[in-house]
């Protein structure tokens, strides 16, 4: 799991010490050597789990895709970002955390079968 590109598709052998690999920094973090560069790639489909090669010099739209299933794997990376967020369900489907100052709590009448002293009282 590749902490720096959260939406990897595939996972790409490095040329130089034939190790699987998310991104170009994770090769770079684990490994002391730097990275080899070559024009074949081999990729392995995160979705399939199948093995594919492809040249980089004659690379077009329809490689953009895994010869096996058809995973579209060239996407923009989204990188995580820090946040400060609420961990609950959406409040769209399950509202009940949300509190409505607009709507009063009904007060309840007290009854004769109260214990308090104010309720003895007639009149």
């Amino acid at each position: 799991m590749c902490k720096h590109i959260l939406n990897a598709q595939v996972s790409i052998r490095s040329p130089c010490c034939r190790k699987w690999f998310d991104c170009v920094e994770c090769h770079a973090e684990s490994q002391t050597h730097p990275l080899l560069q070559s024009f074949e790639m081999i990729f392995a489909c995160k979705k399939c789990k199948k093995c594919f090669r492809k040249d980089v010099k004659e690379f077009e739209e329809a490689d953009e895709y895994c010869p096996h299933c058809d995973n579209h794997f060239v996407l923009d990376a989204i990188t995580p970002k820090a946040a400060i967020t609420i961990e609950a369900d959406d409040v769209r489907v399950d509202a009940r955390m949300l509190k409505d100052d607009r709507v009063a709590a009904k007060k309840e009448r007290p009854t004769v079968f109260d214990p308090d002293a104010d309720v003895d009282k007639l009149g």
